[in-house]
């Protein structure tokens, strides 16, 4: 069974997403994990990452696989030389490229055939799991998640202007939605989950009362 979890920056989709997999016994699928890890075997292939064609053909060769938290490529773990800032500033080339995403949607796939798992994103129950059992679109208000962030922050001793926040979560908003390619939107037959008010708890317990209901 797969269970999908799309929606905007700052609705809390990949905590929510692990603690839904660890309630129902499933595995969590991080997409952001297998996107890091092309980037890092393209990169260290010496890829030219600015040749999308070149980029999509090395990447559709590449055997990735995931078993939370480990991912590996081509027979070797590479989830720690996936975190460095050289692959967090490469993977827009591969995440923004058309058909770089439809060979790593195709190896998601792969990954997920067969098996119970929680995967979540801006386009996994549109795009990737269209077919998934159950799609869930988490989502909050820009104030809110605006608000979350703040609050995030000054647990790190990090002041931050409510308003500037709330400035760059609306910007992150529309950037999303306007992708040419893996934009935010709601999936055809995706229930949305309204998490304003709500504790991660009781966004938990009732994204796993819908998947029980589907199972």
């Amino acid at each position: 069974m797969i269970v999908t979890i799309d929606g905007p920056a700052g609705a809390g989709k990949s905590s929510i997403a692990k603690q839904i997999a660890q309630a129902l016994g499933f595995e969590f699928l991080d997409t952001g994990a297998l996107y890091r890890a092309a980037t890092l075997a393209s990169l260290q292939a010496g890829v030219d990452l600015e040749d999308p064609q070149t980029l999509a053909d090395f990447v559709s060769q590449l055997e990735i696989r995931w078993q939370d938290p480990q991912v590996r490529v081509n027979g070797s773990d590479v989830s720690t030389q996936i975190r460095t800032p050289e692959v967090t500033a490469s993977i827009k080339y591969l995440a923004d490229e058309p058909r770089v995403r439809a060979q790593l949607s195709l190896i998601q796939q792969s990954i997920a055939h067969g098996r119970n798992m929680v995967t979540e994103g801006r386009d996994q129950g549109a795009e990737v799991f269209p077919e998934a059992e159950c799609k869930i679109f988490l989502t909050a208000t820009a104030e809110e998640r605006a608000r979350r962030r703040v609050l995030q922050l000054a647990e790190q001793g990090i002041e931050e202007d409510f308003q500037a926040v709330l400035a760059a979560q609306m910007k992150r908003d529309h950037e999303d939605e306007s992708r040419p390619v893996g934009r935010l939107r709601i999936a055809d037959g995706a229930v949305v989950v309204n998490s304003d008010g709500l504790t991660a708890q009781e966004v938990k317990q009732q994204i796993v009362d819908l998947v029980q209901q589907r199972q």
